[in-house]
């Protein structure tokens, strides 16, 4: 028990789920004007509560007001309302393209919600990643428990209470806990799991859903690799990279996490990463406002004891890479001349720090992104429509992005998704109501088509299998 965070009892947990079933069950949530008016008090919420929100997450690792405001509430507030506006046209029923002599059937998609769902959200971006997919849920119609995390516990114990002011409660709830909690939350079955976080509890999440047959949304992360040409301008890649690489700390899980560098332009890029961390923090990032820290005493301790088994080379210079462990602060530490052995590539960083590997050619980098598992965002920095293709056609990842990095979760309208170790399952607008959507397909067979029927009726004539079976006569190409 947090002395910070209340616990939801355990022994409440499965009449909560109860009562949130019963609530989808009335079939209140099916109304487009109830979900509207459920995203729009979520999007009231992240304006109204804009300071309360930040102050917790200030308390709680001392996130920047500007990370929080731009890459959060903002985010909320708008996803809200685009899900609003576009309700009626997402869940209209659809009659997809049918041979003519299907026609008269009526073919119908429906658009339905699965039902009750559970999110399971990090501490990392706990607002965005709380409420990103809670918007899914509202507008798809199904009721939701919304688990977050006990690392941010002012965040937490703000976010129970916001829900409760704010959404309908007979059909929206928080539990708060930790591994008691969140066990036999997971006993229970649901409808619908969305779950961000890491590969190990996924694993566990998936291994309890599985036990149901209820279907997941796995939001991971993994080892995201930036690929530099050697044409390409490194200044400009170098302050691209540190910008995404210092939201939040590192602490991301679309942040650069390594970088891939013609051996020639290695050096080139590290004085690229020299000038912008100067015009980014001109006196270092150790007491920088725009700067955060790093979350928990254990993430601190890793994120160093990662850096100092390195066997890289410690840019020095302008990072001086100061610690404080009292208040867990970390700044940003760029290692070249890294190998694929190093500590820093044995598992995602999540943190300030990033690894330099040179390569002498785009079939080394290749090679050594494939050798590894597929991580949740590719970067890569060329103009090069030849590397380009070559990057999309022969290596996996969940997406891709061109000459930069972080900014492309600003484009709400493409899927986010991750494949194979980095996650599965889509998200972002639409592809978040589709996630907690279930297409119910139904057919209406008028009683005028029982004459074309009849042949499907024993005894079977031959006129059967030449109409029926008429696919068997198809000539297939060579």
């Amino acid at each position: 028990m947090s002395d910070i965070l209340t616990y939801t009892p355990v022994e409440e947990i499965p009449k909560i789920r109860d009562d949130l079933r019963a609530t989808f069950k009335t079939g209140v949530t099916r109304s487009f004007e109830w979900r509207k008016r459920q995203l729009y008090q979520l999007a009231r919420m992240a304006q109204n509560e804009a300071e309360a929100v930040c102050d917790a997450m200030t308390r709680d690792f001392g996130k920047p007001r500007f990370e929080v405001i731009v890459a959060e509430l903002s985010a909320v507030v708008r996803i809200a309302l685009k899900s609003a506006e576009k309700l009626e046209e997402w869940a209209r029923p659809e009659q997809p393209d049918v041979p003519d002599s299907q026609r008269n059937w009526k073919p119908t998609i429906y658009k339905v919600p699965k039902g009750t769902a559970l999110i399971i959200s990090p501490w990392n971006y706990p607002v965005i990643l709380s409420l990103q997919p809670l918007v899914g849920a509202i507008a798809a119609g199904c009721c939701a428990a919304l688990k977050p995390s006990e690392n941010v516990p002012h965040l937490s114990e703000l976010l129970a209470k916001l829900i409760s002011k704010y959404l309908d409660t007979s059909a929206y709830r928080v539990i708060n806990g930790a591994i008691p909690e969140i066990t036999k939350i997971l006993e229970l079955q649901w409808d619908h799991i969305f779950y961000t976080g890491n590969g190990r509890i996924a694993r566990i999440v998936a291994t309890a859903a599985a036990k149901h047959l209820t279907p997941c949304s796995l939001e991971l992360g993994g080892k995201s690799p930036v690929v530099v040409d050697a044409a390409y301008d490194m200044e400009l890649a170098a302050k691209r990279i540190l910008w995404g690489k210092c939201n939040n700390a590192g602490q991301i899980c679309v942040a650069p996490d390594y970088i891939l560098v013609p051996r020639q332009k290695q050096d080139e890029l590290v004085r690229g990463f020299e000038k912008a961390y100067k015009a980014f923090f001109p006196n270092g990032a150790l007491d920088d406002a725009d700067y955060g820290g790093i979350v928990n005493d254990f993430h601190f301790k890793r994120l160093s004891t990662m850096l100092d088994r390195s066997q890289g080379e410690k840019v020095g210079g302008a990072f001086e890479g100061r610690r404080d462990p009292a208040r867990r602060r970390l700044e940003p530490v760029i290692v070249k001349g890294v190998d694929g052995n190093d500590s820093l590539l044995e598992e995602e960083i999540f943190g300030p720090l990033l690894p330099i590997v040179a390569v002498d050619s785009l079939d080394e980098a290749i090679d050594f992104i494939n050798a590894r598992p597929h991580p949740l965002v590719l970067y890569a920095f060329t103009e090069d429509p030849n590397v380009k293709e070559r990057l999309i056609n022969e290596t996996q990842s969940g997406g891709i992005a061109f000459n930069d990095t972080f900014q492309q979760l600003a484009v709400a309208d493409l899927p986010f998704s991750g494949i194979g170790e980095s996650g599965y399952g889509y998200q972002f607008l639409r592809y978040s109501f589709e996630a907690f959507t279930h297409l119910r397909s139904s057919v209406d067979i008028p009683k005028g088509e029982e004459s074309r029927l009849s042949l499907r009726y024993p005894p079977h004539k031959p006129e059967a299998y030449q109409v029926l079976g008429s696919a068997m006569n198809i000539r297939i190409p060579e």
